[in-house]
């Protein structure tokens, strides 16, 4: 039994590399999140996009508050240990009626973390159900190794780079995980997993936040930045990424930026192209 997952659900991400559904968020805290969300988009005038999806626990005072939920690191602490960093986080939006799309992937072969123990909690925003385009996994596919993976150009593919394995996969074999609003599943980063089209007549959103072991060692070309959200950090393998100070503020919108340079410079090294445009 550990903190916030029990033995059958532990049991579950070692074998098969997922767990869900899981309850985080109460009805008041997935509230003011959304109202927060909305109240930024109206303020600007369009809806949440790159850049501010990506690593927006250091823009948003929502984003940072998930990133160090003690219910969300009570789950990963069961799965990775009590050390953790937060490598990464994405909000992902999925517009009503909407083709996009997320190929199958490996997290993993574009993070460059070494052991391969990174965790993905994705905590829906919003309804994220078979209809809505959740996302589907294939079970027991993290036991293996990572596969060739290889970049896609279609504008419907949510990741910057279109990333996905170059092999086809079983989709016969593929599991969903279908969550309410407030929910969570996590995942393994050598699982295979995609997530199809939105045909309801609402947004799904989701927010994907990557978590790893503090004694995960950076293997890239370009040094990475991680953020300490719980224990402690005795190796001190990454650039020490600071904490949100204040919120959306001109400081904060420029540490973000620079944020996101170095880590689209890593994730791109050895791309043939990329979507994201950082100005």
């Amino acid at each position: 039994m550990g903190k916030f997952l029990n033995t059958d659900q532990i049991r579950q991400y070692q074998e098969s590399g997922f767990v869900s559904p899981l309850d985080i968020l109460s009805e008041d805290e997935l509230r003011a999140i959304n109202e927060e969300i909305a109240f930024f988009e109206e303020k600007t005038g369009k809806l949440i996009d790159f850049p501010y999806k990506s690593r927006c626990h250091q823009i948003f005072g929502w984003a940072d508050r998930l990133v160090h939920h003690p219910k969300i690191l009570d789950a990963v602490e069961d799965v990775i240990g009590p050390d953790i960093l937060c490598y990464h986080a994405t909000l992902w939006v999925k517009p009503a009626r909407s083709p996009a799309f997320v190929r199958w992937h490996q997290d993993g072969t574009y993070f460059f973390l070494d052991p391969a123990l990174h965790v993905t909690a994705w905590v829906a925003l919003t309804l994220a159900d078979d209809e809505a385009g959740c996302m589907q996994v294939i079970p027991g596919s993290h036991k293996g190794e990572f596969l060739q993976h290889d970049d896609d150009e279609n504008p419907d593919n949510l990741i910057p780079r279109g990333q996905g394995l170059a092999m086809e996969v079983n989709r016969e074999q593929a599991v969903s995980m279908p969550l309410q609003a407030g929910q969570m599943s996590l995942h393994h980063t050598k699982l295979f997993h995609a997530s199809f089209g939105n045909n309801r007549d609402t947004r799904r959103i989701g927010f994907g936040i990557s978590y790893i072991p503090a004694a995960t060692r950076d293997i890239g070309k370009t040094k990475a930045h991680a953020l300490l959200v719980r224990g402690e950090d005795h190796f001190h393998n990454f650039l020490a990424e600071k904490r949100l100070a204040i919120p959306e503020s001109p400081e904060q919108f420029a540490y973000h930026l620079d944020l996101m340079r170095q880590f689209r410079k890593r994730q791109d090294e050895g791309a043939t192209f990329s979507k994201a445009q950082l100005d």
